[in-house]
């Protein structure tokens, strides 16, 4: 395989394996466990000493050319594919702190993010400080002598803030802790959090890589060193393993991944705008617009700006409520990064369990939403909002 190849290519051929049949599209190896020529020959296998596959929890063929794809988009040198984003998020950072770690996150995460290192950490023993993340002092302020790891989203979810990685990352490195990055929001093809500095990259794959909401996904991304030190073990022996059912259609939803991102952003623009005029909308949230709070470090780092669009509508719950029930074409969902387009009412389903002052620290308020932009032709979306605009009371 070529590591010339641009993403859209390597995306449809990366690490394809074959077998005898000369499939055109990859196989599904439905199987738990895998035999061996000779009792000699599993023994080496066990031993580490020949290549080849042991058990579907270790790896299979399947995974492996999902893991190997996602490495070239990435361009990290080893992966591991897990069975949900949040399966990805927690092995990414419990496997690499004991008791007596100390953890540095920004406070804008996804709910369950937050959870695992401000309510589950700490059950073993492991602090947790959070942090607003836009401001690198914030970050070094809570550095301890303990600190292992820095962990955050960018942008954020769901109002799109965007931390300074390669500053974070800086920072990190001066007292060799490890950043972990949530890459969802921005996907591999707008920013590469390891080119940047980061050193572990997760992703939920049921968002843009799988993009038709049909399965769950996750995947680690890092050097190997790191994997084989850190993440092998714990991966083998928790059993955070990916279906290779899911895994395959992961690898055939990645082949039109940059053809569905296109277009969901430039819908995502172009709604954008359209809300940022509206009398109804008090702001509007977007990577991609100048008025962004941090369109410096947005064109220092990112390529491109979000699928997703945050904004507040002026009459809170109720008229967030009334936009979301009279829409047609756009769907309420908690998910995003799907072809369809879905909107969320962030403080009543997805960051429900957060206090209402740290929902308020988050920008998160009754009337904030969360846009999904799909594939669908964008004047039939902007028609769908205006209509429905139009029912919110003023």
């Amino acid at each position: 395989m070529s590591k010339t190849w641009r993403p859209a290519t390597q995306l449809v051929h990366g690490g394809t394996l074959r077998s005898q049949y000369g499939e055109t599209s990859e196989a599904i190896y439905l199987t738990q466990g895998f035999v061996y020529e000779t009792s000699e020959a599993a023994e080496a296998r066990f031993k580490g000493e020949t290549d080849g596959y042991i058990y579907a929890r270790y790896g299979s063929p399947t995974n492996d050319m999902f893991e190997k794809r996602m490495c070239m988009l990435e361009g990290a040198e080893d992966a591991r594919a897990t069975a949900s984003g949040m399966a990805a998020v927690g092995a990414a950072i419990l496997c690499q702190v004991k008791a007596g770690d100390h953890i540095v996150a920004a406070r804008a995460l996804f709910g369950s993010c937050r959870w695992v290192v401000e309510t589950l950490a700490p059950k073993y023993g492991v602090e947790c400080t959070l942090v607003d993340g836009r401001d690198l002092a914030n970050w070094e302020k809570a550095i301890r002598p303990n600190t292992k790891v820095f962990f955050l989203e960018s942008p954020t979810n769901p109002t799109l803030e965007v931390v300074d990685i390669a500053g974070v990352a800086k920072l990190a490195n001066q007292i060799g802790a490890k950043v972990v990055v949530d890459n969802v929001f921005a996907t591999p093809l707008f920013q590469k959090p390891l080119e940047l500095g980061a050193h572990i990259v997760v992703y939920s794959a049921t968002k843009h890589i799988d993009g038709q909401g049909r399965c769950l996904g996750g995947v680690v991304l890092s050097d190997k060193d790191w994997i084989d030190e850190n993440l092998h073990d714990y991966f083998r022996h928790t059993g955070p393993a990916m279906s290779p059912f899911n895994a395959w259609t992961l690898l055939k939803g990645i082949e039109t991944l940059p053809l569905r991102v296109k277009q969901q952003t430039g819908n995502a623009a172009k709604i954008a705008d359209f809300l940022a005029e509206q009398s109804k909308v008090a702001k509007v949230i977007y990577p991609g617009r100048k008025d962004h709070p941090q369109a410096d470090i947005i064109a220092k780092q990112m390529t491109g700006g979000s699928t997703l669009v945050a904004f507040e509508l002026k009459g809170g719950k109720e008229a967030a409520f009334a936009l979301q029930n009279a829409l047609d074409i756009v769907k309420i969902s908690n998910n995003l990064g799907d072809s369809k387009s879905l909107i969320t009412h962030p403080a009543t389903t997805t960051h429900k369990n957060l206090t209402e002052e740290a929902r308020a620290e988050l920008g998160i308020s009754p009337g904030t939403v969360r846009l999904s932009a799909g594939i669908e032709d964008t004047d039939d979306l902007i028609e769908d909002f205006a209509k429905a605009l139009a029912k919110v009371s003023a």
